[in-house]
């Protein structure tokens, strides 16, 4: 029996419990009783809408499932707005737990993935920045972005400026460093799974020597690479080997935004949070920015929170014309 066709049984969603009888799941482990109950476990990556990896179908007894054929269509678990809403917040918060980890030293690097201007960025740096707050009173930065280009010299000085215990480098949208093979040997050695992780430079070098950088240090800090890369989307065998070892060092968060819908739903949502607060805009105004952004998500240049605040500098600055002026800015000539 390689699939099942599930007769009576849920699977917990979010904290409910959603009747998935009917559906056709690839069989990972036969029925069994654990502390819980009864389950039987699938391949919950088959069918559109559930986590990518093994999953749990609650069940009474193997009476409940049947054999079923791979060509038996999945039907799929339609998400609603709000269950959408909800799994990309908590997302975020699980984003902003980890980078607290991170800067503990609980966990040494992290991986953050997904589309541009969805916050990504901010994210982190609203956590690093509250203990940046702390560590400036006592005389000294504990964090650092990069971002853009940055050569495998440079990146090995930048290793040891932050190579204390507790100091968290952050690559934001850096990722040339992925492309070049000496630059990710350097971030293998400084993330290595080791105790001790020791980094070396091989050859001579005027730069090291005028900066009084060593040509081998002990790395002790974090890392957080935030990227709009997707890893596993990699054409090049070489390059996807490098990345490979490197997301083998990292905690891997997809931030699992890539629709249309999710982008405009994670929008309204940062929005009723109070993003457009500062613009002093009225409610209505607001909505309509949404609106325009919706109505024209196939025309923008980017559906982002970034044109989100672009529209919005256009309504303070032209109350009674911003519409018109977005079509001109943010907006693609037909």
């Amino acid at each position: 029996m390689t699939h099942i066709k599930i007769i009576e049984g849920t699977y917990k969603i979010r904290g409910k419990d959603v009747d998935v009888s009917g559906m056709v799941f690839p069989l990972v482990e036969e029925f069994k009783v654990g502390a819980a109950g009864g389950y039987v476990t699938v391949d919950g990556s088959a069918v559109a809408g559930f986590p990518q990896r093994n999953i749990k179908i609650k069940c009474t007894s193997a009476a409940d499932y049947a054999a079923a054929t791979a060509s038996a269509a999945p039907q799929q678990v339609e998400e609603t707005d709000g269950e959408i809403v909800e799994r990309i917040r908590e997302r975020f918060e699980m984003l902003k737990d980890m980078t607290k980890a991170v800067k503990k030293g609980d966990v040494r690097a992290m991986i953050v993935s997904g589309p541009p201007g969805v916050g990504k960025s901010h994210g982190v740096e609203e956590v690093l920045d509250r203990y940046n707050t702390v560590a400036a009173l006592g005389g000294g930065k504990k964090y650092d972005i990069v971002k853009g280009a940055m050569s495998p010299i440079g990146l090995y000085c930048k290793l040891f400026n932050y190579a204390d215990k507790d100091n968290v480098l952050v690559f934001d949208d850096c990722d040339a460093i992925f492309e070049e093979p000496l630059a990710l040997n350097i971030l293998k050695a400084a993330l290595d799974s080791k105790k001790k992780r020791t980094i070396h430079w091989n050859t001579d070098s005027f730069k090291l020597r005028n900066e009084g950088v060593p040509d081998s240090f002990e790395f002790k800090g974090s890392a957080i690479f935030i990227t709009n890369l997707d890893f596993h989307d990699v054409k090049s065998k070489k390059i996807r080997s490098h990345l490979e070892a490197l997301e083998s060092r990292c905690h891997y968060m997809d931030l699992t935004i890539s629709t249309e819908r999710e982008k405009m739903l994670r929008i309204k949502q940062v929005i009723q949070d109070g993003m457009l607060d500062e613009y002093k805009l009225g409610d209505e105004v607001k909505e309509e920015i949404v609106d325009f952004c919706y109505i024209n998500k196939n025309r923008l240049r980017e559906l982002s929170l970034r044109t989100v605040l672009k529209v919005a500098d256009l309504a303070v600055a032209f109350p009674t014309k911003w519409e018109a002026m977005a079509e001109n800015t943010v907006m693609k000539n037909r």
